[in-house]
């Protein structure tokens, strides 16, 4: 299928002209643009282009949905007819970071450097749900688990676990890795020093409660100092930090040391200095902070479990439209290390879910046969736990689905906050989200997604019928 010079000649008009494009790239199903000013873009007209099935602005991007395969032909002929040279996403998130504000900013940063891990967390928590299926007690026979009765699969639930496991124990490694270069660091530093908050020498922080308990913590004299000498096992805060001041430390450190001894000085000097920093400073005063926002969380969930299910079921999908919900998967892991496991993650995959369903609800009520086949594609993605497609192509765009999908949402998550329904790791946020859960809460959560699935469903055949639209 080609593309008609008109049609990209149309989008371009609608984004505001080539003289409001900063820089402009592509997905696998999206153009990419930073613009000079969102203000200049026409959504109705850009909306009714016939390659275009959806847009909407997120973290200083604004974004056009055109669909795989095509838009690599769209995005070649708007080149050729702007003039532009083809950007790098990351010449497109640089760019768009201008149009930012500084809690915009931070948000973004949080997203930047955990974004890129994403992929390792969710394969380690689907595999983790593959291995409570298998280990879980009650599931298919009574009281006991599949491996209690076909011992034969212990030992490979036990190398699927330890397979899981790795993305977790190791995690300051991987987020030291990303972070390092989010700050523009070395990479390679970034992960010796995320490996080195989890060294085998250390306590492990997990046994940190019982060793103060039992008097047994291990400590670093220096110089008359007492430093634990504690890992950080799971933990988020301190790692990001420790990567923040090893970039800096990285930083001044080239632009003082001549080319010829770079090499000696350089990173040895960093690792050495925020090694010190990270065990003596940086490492406890995070880590007590970590503590306290877990603690914070888990007492409102424990005391006002009705109120912060419907919080949070309401408002997460609308974080979503900020990039304000990345934050919480620095939460989620800490409380998954704290506590054993997270009951925010569970609300996220049945948030997924309405969405979806909202979506998909379009398809009967619209007339729009563009509008038709765009929301059952974008509710087949949500259902699968990606929900851009159907929160900003189809649900925002009308309105009222969204609502649907809120209040879907909230009821569904004050229903397992109350129930204390909580998921062993981050997964799959969709359909296939119950693996990631505790196989006791299994009942609850099914319940759970019929309710995501029918209130947002119902809900926006009826507001559809009070309401205008193509």
């Amino acid at each position: 299928m080609g593309v008609k010079e008109q049609t990209v000649e149309q989008i371009i008009e609608a984004i505001g002209g080539k003289d409001n494009i900063a820089a402009a790239t592509h997905c696998v199903t999206r153009l990419r643009f930073a613009l000079k000013s969102e203000d200049k873009v026409n959504k109705t007209m850009l909306e009714n282009v016939d390659v275009v099935k959806g847009c909407f602005s997120t973290n200083g991007q604004f974004q056009v949905v055109i669909g795989q395969g095509l838009v690599n032909k769209v995005y070649d002929e708007l080149v050729k007819i702007t003039g532009i040279e083809s950007a790098s996403k990351e010449d497109i998130k640089n760019a768009a970071e201008k149009n930012l504000n500084p809690l915009q900013r931070a948000i973004k940063t949080l997203g930047d450097i955990f974004i890129p891990i994403l992929p390792a967390i969710v394969t380690a928590g689907l595999l983790m749900g593959i291995n409570n299926v298998l280990t879980g007690k009650g599931i298919f026979y009574g009281d006991l688990s599949v491996v209690e009765v076909h011992k034969q699969w212990k030992d490979v639930a036990d190398i699927i676990n330890l397979i899981a496991n790795t993305s977790f124990t190791f995690l300051p490694g991987l987020i030291g890795w990303s972070a390092v270069k989010k700050f523009g660091g070395s990479p390679l530093l970034g992960i010796i020093l995320g490996l080195m908050l989890v060294h085998p020498a250390l306590l492990n922080a997990w046994g940190y409660g019982e060793a103060i308990a039992k008097g047994t913590v291990p400590y670093w004299n220096l110089f008359g100092l007492k430093v634990a000498k504690v890992g950080y096992q799971g933990q988020v805060l301190p790692v990001l930090a420790s990567a923040y001041v090893l970039s800096n430390i990285e930083a001044a450190l080239n632009k003082r040391v001549p080319d010829a001894f770079k090499l000696l000085i350089v990173a040895p000097v960093t690792l050495l200095i925020t090694g010190f920093l990270s065990f003596i400073a940086i490492g406890p005063v995070t880590f007590t902070i970590a503590n306290v926002i877990t603690s914070g969380f888990v007492t409102i969930f424990n005391k006002f479990s009705l109120l912060g299910g419907l919080i949070f079921g309401a408002l997460y999908a609308p974080l979503v439209i900020t990039g304000m919900h990345h934050t919480f998967l620095a939460v989620d892991l800490q409380l998954i290390t704290n506590i054993g496991g997270t009951f925010i993650w569970p609300m996220v995959a049945l948030s997924n879910i309405a969405q979806g369903s909202a979506s998909l609800a379009m398809m009967f009520v619209s007339k729009d046969e563009k509008v038709k086949g765009l929301s059952v594609t974008s509710a087949i993605s949500a259902y699968l736990g990606i929900t851009e497609p159907a929160l900003f192509g189809v649900n925002i765009r009308f309105k009222f689905p969204f609502i649907a999908a809120i209040t879907g949402s909230a009821i569904a998550a004050m229903f397992i906050a109350i129930n204390k329904v909580k998921a062993t790791s981050i997964g799959i946020g969709g359909l296939l989200g119950f693996l990631s859960i505790f196989p006791k809460n299994w009942g609850v959560f099914f319940i759970s997604m019929v309710i995501t699935i029918v209130i947002p469903f119902i809900l926006t055949i009826i507001l559809s019928k009070t309401k205008k639209f193509n």
